[in-house]
């Protein structure tokens, strides 16, 4: 009696973990139905299997023999794997939930003063002399005016300049004491004044949140992304201007992509900033993203759905986690220490940087390195639909988790991925890039200065505009 008792504990015992299993399953079922990645077809035949599973290790747990301990390993062992599979895809969603859906535009407006100044704090500088500059950004400026004045309990000692280098060229001259402006200025200021970030620092900063206007755009429909390349190192959320300017236009029915490269010296109007003034096209990423993609709407004669930007770090860190990519070169030439060969070349992310970067060794300048920046995209993209990405999903989400701003929603991210992952498959990437005339012009941002911009060829506009509006309406067309 005392071994039947023994015997019929160890089947309960079995039992129970056979059926410990089975809840985890539909856990796990409801997991990967909640992600939205994961095809209906998928689910079910996921669900189907685990199923079968329980059905096997439940029934063993009647046999007669010792195979029921079998029956409880192999339960465990599932048990195991469903738990870190749950992990695994709750895991993704948070950071696919962290990457998208981007709702504000942040200005980070600063104080600076000389390096040696003796203030450690705004209220240290009452009664300092500011330097403002009335060329652009006016409304970010009186915001900051506004602040100040409740910090410091009356309105500051204003002193205003034309343009933010002469505000700047004030404050080292001794002028005033102190410069309001824009963070993403300092790079029209680096421009003009040699090492000036080495002889200021910031004394006060407040951020300026913008709402941009919502998404409402199913990316089951042919959309258009625009993909903004800034130039610094750091967090993504810093403002600056934008020397990679790539419009993808995707269109799900017929699996194809048109990358298109606008030159950062394109000499076009900011809408809604710069009035009937042009500008180059780099420095719309001073005032933000929605003036870049609005700029490059106005250009092509098209809707810009939704956009993605990345910096010098966030390449190098793409890059590096797919584990290197495959770039095809028109060209032989060296930049950033590195020799590139004509044809394909398998570079790391510091690599791809040094490549993407590149202008002077071609001798269509810009043009050129617009086009090798559409190749390193490519390679990105050819590199991430490969089904041996799967096992990689997790470092890459993690990673554009950091160096990746979109406003792309969670739900439309799952659904990219779940579209791909039932369909399967290969996409044409088909490249175009603007073209232009060299000139020397005056632009919005930089006051009365005079400097080098690149005029439009309205062929080249209006042919770029005519594929990405043929490819948004389901047209296949070759390159």
């Amino acid at each position: 009696m005392p071994q039947r008792r023994e015997k019929k504990g160890r089947n309960t015992f079995g039992k129970v973990i056979t059926v410990l299993q089975l809840l985890i399953s539909a856990v796990f079922i409801g997991i990967l139905f909640e992600s939205g990645m994961i095809p209906m077809k998928y689910l079910i035949a996921g669900a189907v299997i685990l199923l079968i599973l329980f059905v096997i290790t439940f029934g063993m747990q009647y046999i007669k023999s010792k195979i029921h301990i079998v029956g409880i390993v192999l339960s465990v062992l599932i048990i195991m794997g469903l738990a870190c599979g749950a992990y695994y895809f709750t895991s993704m969603h948070k950071a696919i939930s962290n990457l998208g859906d981007a709702e504000y535009k942040t200005d980070n407006m600063i104080v600076v003063v000389k390096q040696e100044d003796s203030a450690q704090s705004i209220l240290d500088a009452e009664s300092y002399i500011y330097g403002v500059q009335t060329t652009a950004d006016q409304d970010n400026n009186e915001k900051m005016i506004t602040k100040l004045t409740t910090l410091l309990g009356k309105e500051p000692n204003i002193s205003e300049f034309d343009t933010v280098q002469e505000e700047a060229q004030a404050l080292l001259d001794g002028r005033i004491e102190a410069a309001i402006y824009n963070e993403a200025f300092n790079s029209l200021i680096a421009d003009e004044i040699e090492d000036y970030d080495e002889q200021v620092r910031i004394l006060y900063q407040y951020g300026i949140d913008t709402k941009l206007e919502k998404v409402d755009q199913s990316v089951t429909e042919p959309f258009n992304v625009y993909i903004s390349g800034i130039d610094v190192y750091g967090p993504i959320s810093t403002n600056s201007r934008s020397d990679v300017n790539i419009i993808a236009t995707v269109n799900p029915e017929t699996r194809q992509v048109l990358l298109t490269t606008t030159p950062r010296d394109y000499y076009v109007v900011l809408p809604g900033v710069s009035g009937e003034q042009k500008d180059k096209l780099t420095h719309a990423g001073i005032y933000g993203v929605d003036v870049s993609m609005a700029t490059l709407e106005q250009l092509y004669n098209t809707d810009i759905n939704y956009y993605a930007r990345v910096n010098f770090t966030s390449l190098i860190k793409i890059v590096d986690t797919l584990g290197g990519i495959d770039v095809n070169s028109e060209y032989a030439f060296e930049a950033g220490g590195y020799s590139f060969q004509k044809g394909v070349n398998h570079l790391n992310g510091e690599q791809a940087l040094a490549f993407s970067r590149e202008r002077h060794s071609f001798e269509s300048g810009d043009n050129q390195r617009g086009k090798n920046q559409e190749a390193v995209i490519t390679a990105i993209i050819n590199k991430m639909l490969n089904p041996s990405m799967l096992t990689k999903a997790m470092d890459i989400m993690k990673e554009l988790d950091d160096c990746v701003e979109t406003n792309v929603s969670m739900d439309q991210l799952s659904k990219l991925i779940q579209m791909q992952l039932d369909s399967g498959g290969s996409w044409s990437i088909l490249t175009d890039n603007a073209i232009g005339t060299g000139d020397s012009n005056t632009c919005y941002s930089s006051g009365s200065q005079v400097l080098y911009v690149m005029n439009q060829n309205e062929v080249s506009v209006n042919s770029i505009s005519s594929k990405i509006n043929r490819i948004l309406g389901g047209e296949k067309i070759t390159q």
